[in-house]
């Protein structure tokens, strides 16, 4: 790894992922800097930056992961801060962008609520972005300030590798995740399937067909996100249907909420590998969950970001 320039550098961290953040100080060798941040007593967020920051380079760690509300609020709080208080450039790390998945008007009178965070963001004053896998790759011009965009499949098809599976396929759970799927087949060296789907509400979804070969076959199912793990499931079911012997599925962002984790527990996946972008609470580690962690690759981006070099290799996500 590179090392730091000269003595710019801040790095900071909201409460949204502080075992992330420290990781990430630890592997730059950079301390956290120092911040207060509390609650007033009817809820309102409250921030002081204990340490000069006036013509700093500031790095701001937050995932606007659940509570997404309160996450987004604290962040947005932080960066007005950081602005007033005269930091020279402030880069939002944001491992996990909430909203994501509100990317279109895909009904009648709806909001498109991913570009409303990008331009309250940019409002706030923020200059540039740190992101990692971004549900759908349009956010990105979203922003009207650079956005760099981070991928978790080499951390994760690395996992796969070390395994050493054999007779393996990887299954794209929809067709949106296609581009991902073909990207981890050909870095494992694997055949590529696809699970074709019917969505017949938000939360409800019921599996159709495979375009593909499974049969007797180990499976690995990559995604970007897990929610409730409906899709997940009903993937898995078709797959088991359709004769897949060992099933494996991975993400990058682990929001397991609802029944996610009894639908995990419960269902023939033999191993499900997820990353820290969102942290994982202990009722939700269980013997078939996996954590990687994003602190090396994200700590390579920030040190780039400020020495002012490139960072295209570190998101190919080829």
């Amino acid at each position: 790894m590179n090392s730091i320039r000269d003595n710019g550098i801040k790095i900071f961290s909201g409460t949204a992922n502080m075992p992330l953040a420290k990781k990430i100080s630890e592997t730059l060798n950079q301390p956290l800097g120092k911040l207060t941040i509390g609650r007033f007593s009817e809820g309102e967020c409250q921030v002081k930056i204990n340490e000069d920051v006036r013509g700093r380079d500031i790095f701001i760690i937050q995932p606007t992961c659940p509570p997404v509300n309160d996450n987004v609020v604290e962040l947005l709080i932080l960066i007005d801060a950081f602005r007033r208080a005269s930091a020279r450039r402030i880069t939002v790390v944001i491992p996990y962008y909430g909203y994501a998945r509100q990317d279109r008007k895909d009904q009648p009178r709806v909001p498109i609520t991913a570009k409303l965070m990008a331009n309250i963001i940019t409002v706030a004053g923020a200059d540039r972005i740190l992101t990692m896998d971004l549900h759908a790759q349009q956010i990105q011009g979203f922003f009207d300030i650079p956005v760099d965009h981070l991928y978790a499949y080499p951390i994760i098809a690395n996992y796969f590798k070390e395994k050493k599976l054999k007779n393996l396929t990887v299954v794209s759970p929809d067709v949106g995740g296609i581009k991902m799927a073909r990207a981890y087949a050909k870095g494992l060296g694997a055949d590529l399937a696809i699970v074709d789907k019917r969505r017949n509400g938000p939360q409800e979804v019921e599996a159709m067909n495979l375009i593909g070969e499974v049969q007797g076959r180990t499976v690995i199912i990559p995604d970007d996100i897990i929610a409730t793990g409906a899709s997940l499931e009903e993937a898995v079911h078709a797959l088991i249907k359709f004769g897949a012997q060992d099933i494996y599925a991975s993400c990058t962002h682990a929001i397991l909420s609802g029944e996610a984790i009894n639908r995990i527990q419960e269902s023939p996946l033999k191993e499900v590998v997820v990353t820290d972008t969102i942290p994982l609470p202990i009722e939700k580690q269980i013997g078939k969950i996996t954590v990687l962690s994003t602190a090396p690759l994200l700590g390579e981006a920030i040190l780039r970001i400020h020495n002012e070099q490139s960072i295209s290799s570190l998101f190919d996500d080829n």
